[in-house]
Parts: structure tokens; sequence; C-alpha cells
């Protein structure tokens, strides 16, 4: 017999502790391989000196700017990229990783700097031969030149292969003429053109006659020019220049516009590692097709789009750390316990912020992967054909993704801080006009998602080994393809899914919050859109080139959404591939979490495709929503967190909403009414007199 005191006691089970976040080493994970190189490029960035000064003119801003830049040149490790015999570190990857943290002084510095050493600087290092390191690097490394790159003309913008100017060979003076034959051709929006540049890289098209041969245009071409004389900053004869004035931001770069009428330069001007000219005009490349010697010239400068990416990302952050920090502390309207309630503890505020948390967690880890694969290619070690072409559509497709989203945060953002938002001491609204242009230049967001599109296609068409005499595979493919999808939207397959969740809404977020699960509808969209697109435009291959353009013109808002659909599972993927790296278990919790927000907030966004193509029931449809809510909820303990390990201190934030004064604004505010209430002296509501 047992006696009562002889059993066993039964313990109440301990509820399972909440994860915690271990906030430095998410640090660290956020950082990435060039954690300590950032670092050090916070450090300058948190000095006053290389602070955007509010209110300045144009005029004292332009000059502010150059003056940081020469300080960069002269104390800062700005020239990483560059070879070690010229002064640099040959680390391409270290490099833009340092410039990209300029965004957090003054966006003007970072995109001035980006035209300097990365475009200006580097077109004459890499385009250019030993003949150029030796006569033109050195001054433009060391701003001895500040250097415009002049691309860009006002009535062709992102089709570069169509710009106007020419530079047609004289053999008889072995010079040059370069020419601007008509006012569209004028060279348009270019850094360092209005006041500071004394010398450009000019892109032009190449016409040359070799001895007895017809004239010839050999496609862009890129040269030497000198604009301005050092001394007096005058244009030398025959260049001419208007400044592009006040911009609606980054107007500490003196952008502006230049044209040339018959300017000549020496052959040797002529960046000739892709293509030279003999001194009798005879015209050689080592790439004999022309469409592939211009993609790999352009290619050279990819930098500029990878750079673009981490500084959007980096403003992201910023604009996050300092809504988040100002949502934990300002209160409004009262809640249950007669306190006001902390902003982030509404939901509808929760929805603003926290997917826009996850967002810039996936651009930055896309994003070190984006650089790990330029510092691949340009290092050397992997610069295959095939690698350059995986980076050039890789850059292409995070960079219209993080700029976009980065001016989607900052606005909701402002908007989330209210009129606190809207003051310029708060950074936002400037953070917003000068992030503005990321979208246009170094390739306008469109049309670099349709040089994704093209790219999807072509690899759609590989996979299946068609040539051009081999369309019946594509056409049974496409059908397969077709036929699957017509299979996935009729009611079978959303029964099998209503009938494997039982009407269990846990078995539906079970599923949904598999990894797997978010891999597959996140590719199987993409998949989908790709080959839809492919069918479309097949009749292209029979048809004039003007039915075929139209035919692709009609098609080209899907080809658009097939590539930001692949951009996004790009961005998901390295996600996932970062959550498996970390080691803490709270830390690795809260980023699945974090993860499982970004891929399900991309499935809600695209519900009706989900739906129409049947690959969602819409009972599963429903919990998508309903699993988001329950991830917002697990997440907001955690918000601060998140945004305080993108390792911005209240030095590079320098938003007084985010520095502490509201959190001391509203304690003294509560230590008022509390003290009011506590005495007796407190008048009665008007709403609480009985009558």
């Amino acid at each position: 017999m047992t006696t009562t005191t002889d059993r066993p006691t039964a313990r109440p089970v301990a509820a399972a502790a909440p994860p915690r976040v271990d906030v430095a080493a998410l640090e660290n994970l956020l950082l990435g391989q060039y954690a300590q190189l950032r670092r050090e490029a916070r450090a300058v960035t948190a000095d006053p000196f290389f602070h955007k000064i509010d209110g300045q003119s144009v005029a004292e801003h332009r000059e502010r700017v150059l003056t940081q830049l020469r300080r960069l040149e002269a104390e800062h490790d700005v020239l990483r990229s560059f070879p070690t015999h010229l002064g640099g570190a040959d680390d391409h990857g270290g490099s833009l990783a340092r410039f990209e943290e300029l965004v957090a002084g003054d966006p003007s510095l970072q995109i001035k700097a980006g035209v300097q050493w990365g475009l200006f600087a580097s077109a004459i290092l890499h385009l250019g031969t030993q003949h150029h390191h030796d006569t033109f690097l050195s001054d433009a490394m060391h701003l001895q030149v500040p250097g415009a790159f002049a691309m860009t003309e006002a009535g062709h913008g992102s089709d570069v292969a169509s710009i106007g100017t020419t530079a047609e060979y004289d053999a008889q003076t072995q010079e040059f003429v370069i020419h601007t034959p008509f006012r569209a051709a004028w060279k348009d929006y270019l850094g360092n053109a209005a006041v500071h540049g004394t010398a450009a890289v000019v892109f032009a098209q190449l016409v040359t006659a070799a001895p007895d041969g017809p004239r010839v245009n050999h496609g862009v071409h890129a040269f030497y020019v000198p604009i301005r004389n050092p001394r007096t900053m005058e244009f030398l004869p025959g260049i001419g220049g208007e400044d592009d004035g006040v911009k609606g931001g980054l107007n500490g770069i003196d952008n502006g516009r230049l044209h040339f009428t018959h300017v000549r330069v020496p052959r040797t001007n002529l960046l000739n590692r892709y293509g030279d000219v003999a001194p009798d005009g005879t015209y050689s490349s080592p790439i004999k097709s022309p469409g592939r010697r211009f993609f790999t010239m352009l290619g050279t400068l990819v930098q500029g789009r990878v750079s673009l990416d981490g500084a959007a990302a980096n403003a992201s952050k910023i604009a996050l750390a300092i809504a988040v920090t100002y949502a934990n502390q300002r209160r409004q309207f009262a809640g249950g316990t007669g306190d006001e309630v902390v902003l982030l503890d509404y939901g509808q505020h929760q929805r603003r912020l926290l997917p826009l948390v996850a967002d810039a967690y996936a651009t930055a880890f896309a994003h070190e992967e984006l650089l790990a694969a330029f510092d691949e290619v340009f290092s050397g070690r992997g610069d295959t054909p095939e690698n350059r072409e995986d980076l050039e559509t890789l850059a292409a497709a995070l960079k219209p993704t993080s700029t976009w989203n980065a001016l989607r945060t900052l606005q909701e953002c402002r908007e989330a801080c209210g009129g606190a938002g809207f003051m310029a001491e708060n950074r936002l609204t400037g953070l917003h006009a000068d992030l503005d242009v990321y979208v246009t230049f170094e390739g306008d967001n469109t049309v670099l998602y349709q040089l994704v599109a093209k790219r999807l296609l072509g690899d759609y068409a590989k996979a299946l080994k068609v040539t051009q005499a081999d369309r019946g595979d594509l056409a049974r493919f496409v059908v397969d393809r077709v036929t699957d999808a017509a299979m996935h939207r009729t009611p079978l397959i959303r029964a099998v899914q209503t009938l494997g969740d039982r009407g269990d809404a846990r078995r539906s977020v079970g599923r949904l919050r598999d990894t797997q699960t978010q891999r597959d509808l996140l590719t199987d969209r993409v998949e989908t859109m790709v080959a839809h697109v492919a069918q479309a435009l097949a009749p292209a291959r029979k048809m004039s080139p003007e039915k075929a353009a139209d035919l692709f013109n009609a098609h080209q808002h899907e080809l658009i959404e097939a590539a930001r659909a692949h951009a996004e599972r790009v961005q998901w993927e390295a996600f996932t591939r970062a959550v498996e790296r970390v080691e803490d278990p709270g830390t690795k919790q809260v980023l699945t979490w974090v993860r499982d927000l970004f891929g399900l907030t991309l499935v809600e966004r695209n519900l009706a495709w989900y739906l129409v193509n049947g690959r969602l029931s819409a009972g599963r449809a429903r919990t998508v929503t309903s699993y988001i809510e329950r991830l917002l909820a697990r997440l907001r303990p955690h918000a601060q967190d998140l945004v305080d390990a993108f390792g911005y201190g209240p030095e590079h934030l320098r938003a007084p909403i985010a520095s502490g004064q509201e959190q001391e604004r509203q304690d003294e505010a509560r230590a008022y009414y509390r003290a009011q209430r506590a005495s007796g002296d407190a008048p009665i509501p008007e709403k609480h007199l009985t009558r």
C-alpha cells in the first residue's frame, strides 16, 4: 500500500523561456566578411566633419563634400580596390564595403566618392592599359585630377549603345576628334562636371578608316579627355557645359552637362584594353563580337550597381533604427491600464515596420553574397565569362530591389514617426530625397529588371538545350508547363491542400513555416512566370523585327515582374543560408521568424497570383495572413534588438527622436500625471461625472 507521502509529487511543466537575441553576435553576422572594414568606415562617419549639414546652400554643400573627399583621400583607406604597386590593396570587395558605409555621413559624399574612385579612376584602371595607368591613374586616385564619367546622354539615357557623341580617328595627326553632333547627345547628369572636374572619361562611338578601307563605326569606346584648365578652371577650347543646378537630393555633388566641338585628343588617350586603333587607323580587338565587346566593357563597371545595393541597404537600416526606437518610446492614446500605449504595441504599427525590418535583413544578407561574387571576379580568382555574366545578372537583380525597397522603407518610417518624421533634423526626409535617384542611375531599375528577365529566358532555353533548329522541344516543354499550371488551377489541387490541412489552421501553418514549402512557393512562381512569358514570346522568332518588338513590348510588364520575383527569391535564399550559420539557439529562432516573415510577406503580397494559378487553396491563403500576424506578435519583444544589431550608434543615426529624448519626455509626462492622481488634485473628466 502506498501512502500519500510515497506518491510522486506532480510538478508543473515549466513554460519554455522566450528566446533571446545575442545582439553582438547578430551584428557580426550582418557586418559579414568585411566586419572590421565596415567598423573602421563607421568610425569615420561618426566624425562630425563628415556629416551633412542641413540648410547649406548648394555651393556650400558642394565645397564641403569636396573638402571631405580630400580628407578621405589623405587620411583614410579609400584606395583598397587599386593595385598594391599603386598604393592600393587589390581588395575589391572590402573597398566597396567601406564606401557603402559613407551613406551614414552624407549620401552626397558616398556618391561623389563613387564618381571619383568607382567610376572615373576605375574606368582608367579597368578599361585602360599600362600607358593609362602610368599616365593618368595616380592623379585620379589621389584627387589631383577630379574627374567625370561622361557616359549618359540627355537623348539616350539607359540606351548607352545608341549614344550620339562620336570619336573619329584622324590618321594624319594620329588623334581622335571628339564631337557632339546635336543637343540630345550632350553628356548629362555627370558628377564633377559642373564645377570640380578637370578631366573626364568620355564614351563615344569609335569611327575609323583603315588604309583604303571604308569608315567603320566600332561602337562605344572610352577616351580620356581633359576638360578644364586646372589653374583657371575654365573649359578648354571646344568644350562647353552647364550646371544641372538644384536637384531633388544629393546637392553636395556638382552634376552638370558637357558637350564637345571637334575636340582632339591623342590616339593613346583611347582606353584600349578591349579595342585599339593602330597609327594607320586599323582597328583590332581581342573580342570579335561587337555586342559582346560592348557588354564586356560595361561589365567592368558593375561595381557601381553593387555599391548602390549596399548603400541602399544601409540607408534602410538607419531609417528603421530611427523609426523602431521612436516607436518603442513614443506613447499615444490611453490603453486598458490608463497609461498611454507605446506605438509599437499597436498591431498596425508592427505591420508597418516589422516586415520592413525583415526586408532589410534579407537585403543585407543578399548583398554580402553579391559582394563575395564581385570580389571573386574582380580579384581574378574566379574571373571567367560565366562568372562575370552571373555577377552582372545578380547586380542587375538586387540593385533595383534594394533601392526601391529603401524608398518604400524611408517613406513608411517617415509616416510612422508622424510629424516628427517630417522634421529635417530627424533625417528621414533628407535620406529619402538623397536616395530617390538611386533607382535611376547606374542603370534605371526597370531596364535592369529587363536584363534579368532576358537572362532568365536565356537560361530557360539553355536548360532545354534549345537551338534555333530545335524549337519543337521548347514548344513541348511549354505545353507541359502550361498543362502543369492548368492542373494547379483545377479544384483538385486546392482540394488536396484542404484535405491535407483537414480544416486545422495549425496544420496549414506548419506547412507554411516549413523552409522547403516557402522555397517551393517562391521558386514555382518564378519558373511558372518565366515559362508563360517564354510561351508568349515564342512566335517572335518568325516575326519581322517590328512585330517582334511589339510582341516583346506587350509582355514587358510580365518580364519585369518575373525578374522581381527572381530577385526576391535570391534574397530569401541568402537569408536562409545566413540563418543556417547562426549557432546561438535563441538568436537562430528569432532570425528564423524574421526569415519566415520576409518569405510569407512576399507570398501575401502576391496572393492573387497564387490563388489564380492554384498554388494555394483559399484556406491556406487565409492562413498566410494569420500566421504573419502571429509572427509579428512573436517578434514584437525583439524589435529593438533587431535594429540595434544593425550596429549604428547615435552618432550615425543623428535623429533626436531616436536619441532617448522622447523617452525622457514620456517619462516626465507619466510622472506628472501619476503625481497629480496621487495628490488627489487631478480634475475629474466630465464623462465620469454621475448625473
